[in-house]
């Protein structure tokens, strides 16, 4: 069931149990905010989990994407959300097929085939650049995981929406592994200035929410050799 983890903020219980499962949140600020969408075939119906915090599909005002992959954005398919859907302009380039990745990386070609299915064509994408400002959020760019990955602040609750920038996991944080990302390097370096920023509750894509100290903890994270991001 739906979870409020600071006001105005929702853990929608969406995700099957790691490794399948991936988060989606639900943000009211005075503005409804849908990020990130899920897999598919969700553990329970992204439109219940939505009606569970008190709102409607009709009562959204936009989606955030963090990324293109198919966990995050395969519920789209589940939910009739006519509203703007916002997404990475790199990400957006690829589902949109005026960027297409190199068919010898791993993952560049899973996303080649995977657009045919999920081209996500009934929905109003928009894409997304470093510092733009929707609503009360504000994106930072953080490639890596994908080009176009992308981490939403939302300063009012104090809270960072991570996508995979990093998994959270029973043993700590943990970088997203090189065979489901596009370039590790990169990822450090993103987790590196997510952890600049000031927040105290990060929702990751994977795993439970971190609430208080969270940019602390992705700070600390960053800077340990032996359990930092690792490439």
């Amino acid at each position: 069931m739906a979870r409020e983890i600071a006001d105005g903020v929702w853990l929608l219980d969406v995700a099957w149990p790691e490794p399948i499962g991936a988060n989606a949140y639900l943000v009211d600020d005075g503005e409804v905010t849908l990020v990130d969408a899920g897999v598919p075939v969700p553990r329970r119906p992204l439109a219940g989990e939505i009606r569970a915090t008190g709102h409607s599909v009709s009562a959204l005002d936009r989606v955030l994407l963090t990324h293109y992959d198919i966990d995050h954005v395969g519920g789209l398919a589940r939910i009739d959300a006519d509203v703007p859907t916002h997404l990475g302009r790199a990400d957006l380039r690829l589902v949109r097929r005026s960027w297409s990745p190199p068919w010898r990386h791993h993952k560049g070609a899973f996303h080649r085939i995977v657009r045919r299915v999920y081209s996500l064509s009934d929905t109003d994408l928009r894409g997304v650049d470093d510092g733009d400002r929707i609503g009360g959020f504000e994106a930072f760019h953080t490639p890596g995981h994908n080009p176009g990955h992308t981490v939403f602040l939302h300063p009012a609750s104090g809270t960072a929406l991570l996508g995979d920038l990093v998994w959270s996991t029973d043993e700590g944080l943990l970088a997203p592994p090189w065979f489901d990302s596009y370039d590790t390097a990169r990822i450090t370096r993103s987790i590196a200035r997510i952890a600049g920023e000031s927040f105290e509750i990060a929702c990751p894509g994977h795993g439970p929410p971190l609430a208080g100290g969270a940019a602390a903890a992705l700070a600390e994270f960053a800077a340990v050799p032996g359990d930092g991001p690792r490439p």
